[in-house]
């Protein structure tokens, strides 16, 4: 049995009873197994344990095999020496404490059936290892657990935007930046799209926002998409701005062949998604505090709603003429906006400036978006499970890339619930 394991029986009491101390033989009453510790220290604070005839308050270590206890070092660790009752699969070895004190221990054991349970969920090839009787878990555990996935996705999201804010010295309206920009490139060209923003700093696009070819110009020859020479008079236009651009602010563009151009819709292409770009900075200015104001998700819609340029109208690559189509951002990229930056900026920008408003405001916006569609809902709805929105729908990728591709599902609420003794599977 590894800890985690040993951690859900201690926490949960479905350990074998009773135990006792392996020491002195004396029974012990677990009043309260403590709060789950999750960083560094004893692993459950504040518990309260009965051994023999005497009440004690402190904390719990737990551990395979309790030699694992010197392995550690803990005994000349002075967080240790609050240490109530040492929890272990094995005892292997006695352990003392920094002034040398024997620590009472107690060997747990588990119940056959939940080992059995637990051994399945952990060894199964399946990529979700409770398939076999997900449908028998009660659908109220369910929605309960998509909010706290959602949550979670959202958490994982803005670890770039706390470091873009590193790099910004908290300059929330460069990151917001950043995060449109990295949102612009959608899954396949994000990383490039990051780049650019980082090359081409907010302050300088800025200084030409009232020109759209200046900021095409920019946006374009940063991106290390421009020509070498000219192939049409609108790219002429644009090298002639950028080479002056790039000398008055001593720019140094990206590699254009970040790009990835293969096999994508044209619509999808990277000029065409730095062309509304450029259009979006031009029709617009401090985009953050704009959005903050918004209340309304078609209030969002109507701000970030954006065309391309004449040129663009006629074409998906320099030099290329194609029939003329309307190339503004659809439904369905704003959707994806919304989901990949708008939420998560949102999300940590209320928590970090005191406004839970805008965190409740943000998990609304998740709830009016509909769910996005890949492999990994679809295997969802082979088990009868699908998505009604956008919050579901990052619930489950959550569920499934964080809980049931690393079997955490000791850390799953749907997994706790398979392994309750009262969860029946047939």
């Amino acid at each position: 049995m590894n800890e985690d394991f040993l951690h859900f029986l201690w926490k949960n009491g479905l350990y074998q009873a009773p135990i006792t101390d392996c020491y002195t033989g004396e029974p012990i009453e677990v009043i309260n197994p403590g709060q789950h510790n999750h960083d560094q220290g004893p692993d459950f604070f504040n518990a309260r344990i009965r051994i023999g005839n005497t009440i004690w308050a402190g904390n719990v270590e737990i551990h395979q095999r309790s030699s694992d206890w010197a392995r550690h070092r803990h005994q000349t660790d002075e967080r240790y020496d609050n240490i109530i009752l040492h929890v272990v699969g094995q005892n292997d070895s006695p352990v003392k404490d920094s002034y040398g004190n024997l620590i009472p221990t107690a060997e747990i054991k588990c119940p056959d059936e939940l080992l059995k349970r637990y051994m399945f969920l952990m060894q199964t090839e399946k990529w979700l290892p409770c398939q076999s009787f997900i449908n028998k878990v009660d659908p109220f555990v369910m929605i309960q657990w998509y909010e706290s996935l959602a949550v979670e996705r959202i958490e994982d999201k803005t670890e770039t935007v706390a470091k873009s804010l590193q790099t910004t010295r908290n300059n929330w309206e460069e990151s917001f930046y950043y995060a449109i920009a990295q949102a612009f490139g959608f899954k396949t060209n994000a990383q490039p799209f990051l780049m650019l923003a980082q090359a081409l700093p907010l302050n300088v696009i800025a200084h030409h926002k009232n020109s759209l070819v200046q900021v095409e110009a920019l946006l374009f020859g940063q991106a290390g998409l421009l020509p070498a020479e000219p192939v049409d008079e609108y790219t002429s236009v644009l090298l002639r701005e950028y080479r002056h651009l790039k000398a008055k602010y001593s720019l140094e563009p990206i590699q254009g062949q970040m790009w990835k151009f293969a096999r994508m819709r044209p619509v999808n292409m990277p000029t065409i998604r730095i062309a509304q770009l450029a259009s979006l900075i031009f029709k617009s200015s401090a985009l953050l505090s704009k959005l903050v104001e918004c209340e309304k998700l078609d209030n969002v819609q109507r701000l970030f709603s954006t065309n391309v340029s004449e040129y663009w109208l006629t074409h998906y690559v320099f030099g290329k003429e194609s029939a003329r189509k309307d190339k503004n951002l659809g439904k369905s990229s704003f959707f994806l906006l919304v989901i990949n930056a708008f939420v998560p900026f949102m999300f940590i920008y209320g928590k970090s400036v005191g406004k839970p408003n805008l965190v409740d405001r943000a998990m609304q916006w998740l709830e009016e978006v509909p769910a996005e569609s890949n492999h990994i809902l679809t295997q969802w709805a082979e088990f009868g499970i699908t998505a009604k929105c956008a919050l579901e729908s990052q619930a489950l990728i959550q569920l499934s890339n964080n809980y049931c591709q690393k079997r955490k599902c000791l850390a799953c609420r749907i997994g706790r619930q398979v392994m309750s003794p009262v969860f029946r599977l047939e």
